[in-house]
């Protein structure tokens, strides 16, 4: 919690001339920091990204982006926003060039539709991303961008996997050896998307559509659903026989003790999926309920495996088997002192010396202890009231301009005046399943909270304090920074 102290500074001149007097008064209060965010936006047809069903707008508040998607029941170009939702009374200025009617787009925050005048217009181009300009004493930049899921869904009868060619408007769908491709049986064809429609040349219906084996394709019409009704867009669609038989293909993602094992297979059948050391003759079955199967693709997860071990697999279908394959599940590796037995001194920072939780060389651990011991000494520090050996003692002090909380995390701390540059993270190899540690914390009653701290934190007195204690797994090549003190925008 930040305390700042404004100061009111008034220099006054006195000059006289001929007995005339004038004065000079410069008033440099700096403006509060006020930050403008968006907290909440829906728009209309929104969904989620791997789910069809209505999901919340994905917020990021460190680089002022919220991503969102869509189905393809609208048109992204004249989208509608039902919701948008800022922090302290920021007034919105939109890209205007995205603006369907910029002039009557509101200039404040809404809950929804219902809250704003009738003649407000909230349609946004969406075909890019979009800026929206947040204005408090500041102005803030947050990026909004929309993307739309067209969900072609196709399906035919022995179907082993398709492919959709969206330039040239072509589908091309494999079956296995022993389909006869002059009657083909159509379940679905949704080329106009899960909202548009879609017809033959001569209208009949779609199911009455049987003969592919010509090979020169078939021609459908389709729209999505905000299209006009004469913005058919024509579609030729091939079906061919597949060259990998019943079985079709399968890839896996081995880990330490689980395997991610994905395929295709032919329409309506089931796979079999069976393994073993490698060094081993039987092989196990995985359970048929662990086999995920959505049209022609399915997922299956092999558990219960031992780390850095060869390990083989095969998939069969209706008594065909294929291919033999292999995996080498990865190592597992323990944090590096994760026993915290290992401790050593680092750099002095205006004369006093900080602890870190590291051999000598090292720097996978890091602390607040860079910036603490400058003010108020160490805040986590190394003792032995542990279950046994070593363990890490993280203390709260009250720094006089700031309230200084012992941490402890994968990084480290670079002190930046009064406050830090906080970077999150190292880099780790293996695949962490769980978070497991001793811990005792001894809570105390809140008795104080800074000047400058947000207004609803008064309501945190009298209540007892809380720790924190989490993993996060992030596939960043870099660090996670935090600015304790983020720069004005």
């Amino acid at each position: 919690m930040k305390h700042k102290e404004f100061i009111k500074k008034i220099v006054v001149g006195l000059f006289c001339i001929g007995g005339l007097a004038s004065c000079a008064i410069e008033n440099d209060i700096p403006y509060p920091i006020v930050e403008g965010a968006i907290t909440g936006i829906t728009v209309e047809g929104q969904r989620g990204e791997s789910t069809t069903g209505f999901s919340s707008a994905t917020i990021n508040n460190s680089t002022r982006t919220v991503t969102i998607y869509v189905n393809d029941s609208v048109d992204i170009s004249e989208l509608q926003i039902t919701q948008l939702q800022v922090s302290n009374n920021a007034e919105i200025l939109p890209d205007s060039a995205a603006c369907v009617d910029v002039e009557n787009f509101p200039t404040a925050g809404f809950s929804s539709l219902d809250s704003v005048s009738n003649s407000t217009n909230t349609r946004v181009n969406f075909s890019k991303p979009v800026n929206f300009t947040l204005r408090t004493y500041q102005d803030y930049v947050w990026k909004v961008t929309v993307n739309q899921i067209i969900d072609r869904d196709i399906n035919v009868e022995g179907m082993q996997s398709y492919t959709i060619d969206e330039k040239n408007h072509r589908i091309i769908i494999y079956v296995g050896q022993d389909q006869d491709l002059s009657n083909i049986q159509i379940q679905t064809l949704n080329l106009g998307g899960e909202f548009g429609e879609v017809r033959t040349v001569n209208n009949v219906p779609i199911t009455d559509v049987h003969d592919f084996s010509s090979g020169e394709g078939i021609e459908f019409y389709a729209r999505l659903n905000w299209e006009g009704q004469d913005d058919w867009t024509k579609w030729t669609v091939y079906v061919y026989h597949s060259a990998s038989g019943a079985v079709g293909s399968s890839s896996v993602f081995p880990m330490c003790v689980n395997a991610y094992v994905t395929g295709t297979v032919q329409s309506g059948q089931t796979p079999v999926i069976e393994y073993r050391e490698q060094s081993s003759s039987s092989w196990e079955t995985l359970d048929a309920a662990s086999v995920s199967v959505s049209g022609t693709s399915y997922s299956a997860t092999i558990t219960g495996l031992t780390p850095g071990t060869t390990y083989s697999y095969r998939v069969s279908v209706e008594g065909e088997t294929g291919e033999e394959q292999s995996f080498t599940t990865v190592q597992s590796v323990a944090l590096e002192n994760g026993s915290l037995e290992n401790w050593s001194e680092g750099a002095t920072v205006t004369g006093r010396p900080y602890v870190i939780p590291n051999a000598e060389g090292s720097d996978f651990w890091g602390t607040g202890n860079p910036g603490a011991a400058a003010f108020i000494d160490n805040l986590t520090t190394q003792t032995t009231e542990s279950v046994s050996g070593t363990a890490a003692r993280l203390e709260s002090k009250d720094a006089i301009i700031k309230l200084g909380a012992g941490n402890l995390f994968t990084g480290d701390f670079t002190l930046n005046g009064i406050d830090g540059l906080l970077h999150f993270g190292r880099p780790f190899t293996s695949f962490p399943t769980a978070l497991r540690l001793y811990y005792k914390y001894t809570s105390t009653e809140i008795n104080e909270v800074y000047s400058q701290a947000p207004s609803y934190m008064q309501s945190f007195i009298g209540n007892p304090d809380t720790c924190h204690i989490y993993i996060a797994l992030s596939d960043k090549s870099e660090p996670y920074v935090i600015n304790t003190d983020p720069p004005v925008v």
